[in-house]
């Protein structure tokens, strides 16, 4: 079975939609989230996805985020077959932070991408 197709956001409409009430999913490991992630961004590991896709919303948009857009994409994928609304930032972390849009740690400094 040939997975769905997704769309690819760039990180200023992925900040627009999350700001109309999107969920911003960022599915990156323990050590690259705690080095900095998008603000406002829930994080489940990509790992942990399948165990806890319950605590996901399924009534309202999921924005999805990992470093490169590479992990997102195939967690935003996973999710639409599976019934969900959601899309993929394209050029992840990295792009997001390039755009100017801002990366904190958990206790709201500023942080970097890993």
């Amino acid at each position: 079975m040939t997975p769905p197709e997704v769309d690819q956001i760039d990180p200023t409409e992925g900040k627009r939609r999350v700001d109309a009430g999107a969920l911003l999913l960022d599915v990156r490991n323990p050590d690259e989230w705690e080095a900095g992630h998008a603000e406002g961004a829930a994080w489940i590991p990509m790992r942990e996805l399948a165990e806890r896709q319950e605590e996901l919303p399924t009534d309202r948009e999921i924005v999805v985020i990992c470093k490169t857009g590479s992990r997102s994409d195939q967690v935003a994928r996973a999710l639409v077959a599976a019934g969900y609304g959601a899309v993929n930032v394209a050029g992840g972390s990295e792009a997001w932070q390039a755009a100017g849009l801002a990366i904190v740690t958990d206790d709201g400094r500023p942080g970097t991408v890993a």
